[in-house]
């Protein structure tokens, strides 16, 4: 099938306001229009594909497959516009900003520090930030809508440029009141007699942890919860009947306050690398460039 005539940004942002603003009503309060002319809009779109795309199902209106697919086409067109439009402003504005990604652990423990430090070196230049899972960072990067992201995984894309960063671990950490608190050395066969609160399974940190433990054999862990942020672990830690394994950056502060227990496990040590992640495509920022260095100072402060 070809398209009879290609549609244009307005009616594909119509389509896009109706399907996530829930109505025809609430589309045309958000593009200053009346019901009539997002109406109007609608149609002039299936005509343009030759098939209906939004169907009635009761009181609303649904996508059609058709309409799932324009709807998805129209997303991508409508961001990459309005990327276009940044990368355009950035160019006028003498190209002082970073767009910076960082997994949830690192956004909550290490990009605080970075960024005022940052701030403090580079008062001429300005960073937007933004905490997300890896899997929609990579697609933020790999699609220009991000320049630069701190990640707990090394992605695998031949568009991406990774570089070390700093050296972690994933601990086993209890609070002073769990029965283990003291412990000297836990054979690893004790992993599985444990309860556990952990992050959430498609968290970087989550999918380091599994492999690691299924690789020696610890396939039966006792997990009593899985919670989306690292703070929160600690706050149930310190009722005292759980353990975690968490990042050794993430809970330094709290461990030499004596609030959380490193337990040493025999035979097994988590060791893992955190990552700096940029495309290929923008290598240019000076802005990135500014940044990576301040990383590289907080590396050798680390160490």
């Amino acid at each position: 099938m070809e398209c009879r005539e290609l549609p244009d940004l307005k009616v594909l942002a119509t389509l896009r306001a109706v399907v996530e603003l829930g109505g025809v009503e609430a589309a045309g309060q958000a593009l200053n229009v009346g019901q009539p002319a997002i109406t109007k809009r609608l149609r002039t779109l299936d005509g343009c594909y030759g098939m209906p795309l939004m169907q009635r199902e009761g009181r609303r209106l649904e996508l059609t497959p058709a309409g799932e697919k324009v709807y998805t086409y129209a997303r991508m067109v409508l961001d990459r516009q309005m990327l276009l439009v940044e990368d355009l402003n950035s160019l006028s504005e003498g190209d002082h900003r970073l767009r910076l990604e960082a997994n949830f652990t690192i956004g909550e423990h290490l990009l605080p520090d970075l960024l005022l430090s940052f701030s403090d070196a580079h008062p001429e230049y300005r960073i937007e930030s933004r905490m997300d899972y890896t899997r929609r960072i990579l697609t933020r990067l790999a699609t220009g809508l991000a320049d630069l992201a701190l990640l707990e995984q090394a992605p695998d894309n031949p568009d991406i440029l990774v570089q070390r960063w700093l050296d972690d671990e994933l601990i086993l950490v209890c609070s002073p009141t769990h029965p283990l608190y003291k412990t000297d050395m836990l054979p690893i066969i004790e992993l599985e007699n444990q309860q556990y609160v952990l992050r959430e399974q498609r968290s970087s940190m989550r999918i380091v942890l599994d492999k690691a433990l299924d690789d020696i054999g610890i396939r039966n862990m006792q997990i009593s919860m899985e919670v989306g942020s690292t703070d929160l672990i600690v706050e149930m830690l310190n009722r005292g009947r759980h353990v975690s394994f968490l990042p050794r950056f993430a809970v330094e502060e709290s461990l030499a306050k004596g609030e959380l227990f490193h337990i040493k496990i025999q035979g097994l040590r988590i060791k893992r690398t955190l990552w700096i992640a940029r495309t290929r495509s923008n290598m240019s920022n000076p802005v990135a460039e500014s940044f990576i260095n301040e990383l590289r100072k907080y590396e050798f402060r680390k160490k």
